[in-house]
């Protein structure tokens, strides 16, 4: 059993020289031979280099180690396998072994970790997704459409009662989720103890009398793993449903232990991911670095989307979103894709078409909800209206002719106006 690793290397040396550096370094070797490096032990945990695929050279250096004159810049991608034996199925063990070590050897001016599949030993090692996507709309009882979400804005400021006289607004508006930014936890100002006491009454309420409970994602994330799993219960003790967690904040070792005890969906933001990944000639591929949190099991994972107000670019999102909705083993372990970051309605009809049409999203929208010029409950309704036309192939400006809160939504939010 192998695990397959392609580095994305950049060398003004050797390409071939490189990736058995990096297959030796990165498993039994050192920068001396020693005695106990057996050609038996080497067979039985030795990474193997088992193609190079070279690509064009590079014109400038990722990392500006080398002086004026330097050699021609070559890149390859280059595939290693390790030997299961070798890592196990440790997560922590993986990411040393395989990617950790890597950024460090000597004679590259970058590398880039661009895909990693693992055998079917880590299906059963790790529990995956409790909820994913069919627990998520069996929840918010959503089906056939996006899931319409929210988020608290202010992001940072509002008391536990100015937080919940926005939230029973936004309740009434028919949206299916609301989250806490991912900034607010549990601040002096607005204790998580006192906003799940403010709030979740209201969504409580609100199903007894229609039916709908409005899933709300409580910000829970914590350094010390009791006091998250204290933040979990408090949440799961009042009646809610999902948390907000800063998955690199808290480390896989923190997001396994929440996970292992969760009764909650468990919503991941993914602040931080872009020092990983920002220079393309350096970092991991999202396609990579998913894996670890979908097998420990996130349910929901946010991923940016079309237009944001980010730097990262629409190609980087539908890439990412192909990641999540690819299965690692079988359906059951794709969290539910979560597009946000500077969305409203607009961005509807190019979600869907470039996501292979699909509905299967929590589709996010801040600003433009909450700043709709008619208010909240008309900003759900306008994104709940580019999403029918979305779907029907029907012009936005056609549909929003005779839908009027989409009409004032394009005319707030089109041509490059923030949401």
């Amino acid at each position: 059993m192998m695990i397959h690793l392609t580095y994305r290397i950049e060398t003004p040396g050797n390409i071939d020289a490189m990736a058995q550096k990096i297959a030796s370094d990165q498993s039994t070797g050192t920068f001396v031979p020693v005695p106990g490096e057996t050609e038996e032990l080497k067979a039985r945990v030795a990474a193997q280099v088992v193609s190079i695929k070279p690509l064009e050279n590079a014109e400038i250096p990722t990392w500006p180690e080398l002086e004026k004159g330097h050699a021609r810049l070559r890149r390859a991608d280059v595939e290693i396998v390790f030997p299961l034996d070798a890592v196990g199925t440790d997560l922590s063990a993986l990411m040393t072994i395989a990617i950790g070590g890597v950024y460090s050897i000597k004679g590259m001016t970058g590398i880039r970790v661009v895909d990693m599949k693992l055998p079917d030993d880590f299906r059963s090692a790790h529990p995956g997704p409790q909820f994913g996507i069919a627990g998520s709309r069996r929840l918010t009882n959503v089906y056939n459409r996006p899931i319409i979400g929210t988020i608290v804005k202010p992001a940072l400021g509002l008391r536990p009662g100015e937080t919940a006289a926005l939230v029973e607004e936004l309740i009434r508006s028919g949206v299916d989720f609301i989250k806490d930014d991912e900034k607010l936890m549990s601040p002096s100002y607005s204790p998580l103890k006192e906003r799940v006491a403010a709030i979740m009454p209201l969504i409580l309420d609100h199903e007894q009398r229609t039916g709908k409970k409005v899933m709300y994602a409580f910000g829970i994330s914590h350094a010390d793993p009791d006091e998250l799993m204290r933040n979990h219960d408090l949440v799961l003790k009042a009646g809610g449903n999902c948390a907000v967690v800063n998955i690199n904040s808290i480390g896989m070792g923190g997001m396994t232990f929440l996970r292992k005890r969760s009764g909650l969906v468990l919503h991941a933001h993914r602040n931080g991911w872009d020092l990983l990944t920002r220079s393309p000639g350096a970092g991991m591929d999202f396609k990579v670095w998913q894996q670890f949190w979908r097998l420990i099991g996130v349910d929901q994972f946010q991923i940016n989307g079309i237009r944001v107000k980010y730097w990262e670019p629409d190609e980087s999102f539908i890439s990412s979103f192909k990641a999540l909705s690819t299965p690692l083993f079988d359906k059951s372990d794709c969290p539910l894709p979560v597009a946000g970051s500077g969305q409203w309605g607009g961005q509807a009809p190019d979600t869907y078409n470039r996501t292979g049409r699909s509905t299967d999203l929590l589709y996010l929208c801040g600003g433009g909800i909450v700043s709709h010029p008619q208010g909240p409950a008309a900003g759900v309704r306008a994104v709940q209206q580019a999403w029918e036309a979305a779907v029907a192939d029907i012009p936005l400006g056609l549909y929003a002719k005779n839908h009027p809160e989409l009409a004032a939504s394009i005319n707030k939010f089109a041509n490059g106006k923030g949401a």
